[in-house]
């Protein structure tokens, strides 16, 4: 292993198996995939989502790409493939046109240079292929409220995750799919927010609507 990605890992020492499990049901349920669709999935942890892909029908053929040697061994039986290391230095030429979808949940943030690392992952979708992703949004009231007081603190999970390479609000988050290439682009929070901020959202026309979302997600399409 090399000293680089030895230090990439070293960023997760301490994580629980909990940080890598979870089944992304709300992206499975945008896609419009079927039981002989080939989908990929960019730290995909544990293997838990592209299990429940496999047994909805909504993938035939599900590879995984995990950082992490440990716990891709652990997604290595509930998935098709799986293939350990860094997606951002893994030569992915062979997957050229292969697949249907790609999934990347809460996995762009973790990247060194995200804009470069999309274009490449999008030469191995099929031309339409769909993309959803999603990531933590650095324009959250909450964050800016910190940053008013002068606050840039980083935590052990969130959105200042001390893992986090980059940040992005739901316009710079859009434009990083648009720059890529990607069409039909559609942003919108992961989670319904709550009565007063939807009430609130309301009142200004949705201008602010970034203020309360607390993750933003991405339904795409690549270039054909």
């Amino acid at each position: 292993m090399s000293s680089e990605a030895a230090s990439r890992e070293a960023l997760y020492d301490g994580k629980t198996e909990q940080y890598f499990s979870g089944v992304r049901h709300d992206m499975l349920e945008r896609l419009s995939t079927g039981p002989d669709s080939f989908i990929a999935e960019v730290g995909c942890g544990d293997g838990a989502t592209g299990e429940a892909a496999l047994n909805l029908g909504k993938a035939g053929h599900y590879t995984g790409f995990e950082l992490m040697p440990e716990v891709a061994a652990i997604a290595r039986p509930r998935l098709s493939e799986v293939i350990p290391g860094n997606v951002e230095t893994m030569d992915l030429s062979r997957f050229a046109g292969k697949f249907d979808a790609l999934i990347m949940s809460e996995v762009i943030e973790h990247l060194s240079d995200p804009w470069a690392t999309l274009e490449t992952l999008l030469t191995c979708l099929k031309p339409g292929g769909e993309v959803i992703a999603s990531s933590p949004n650095i324009a959250h009231r909450r964050v800016l409220t910190n940053l008013l007081a002068g606050k840039f603190e980083y935590a052990d999970a969130g959105v200042m995750d001390r893992t986090h390479l980059r940040w992005f609000t739901p316009a710079s988050y859009h434009a990083l799919f648009e720059r890529a290439g990607c069409r039909d682009i559609k942003v919108m929070p992961v989670r319904t927010p709550g009565r007063l901020p939807r009430l609130f959202n309301r009142l200004t026309s949705n201008r602010y609507a970034y203020l309360s979302m607390t993750q933003i997600m991405i339904h795409a399409r690549a270039p054909q």
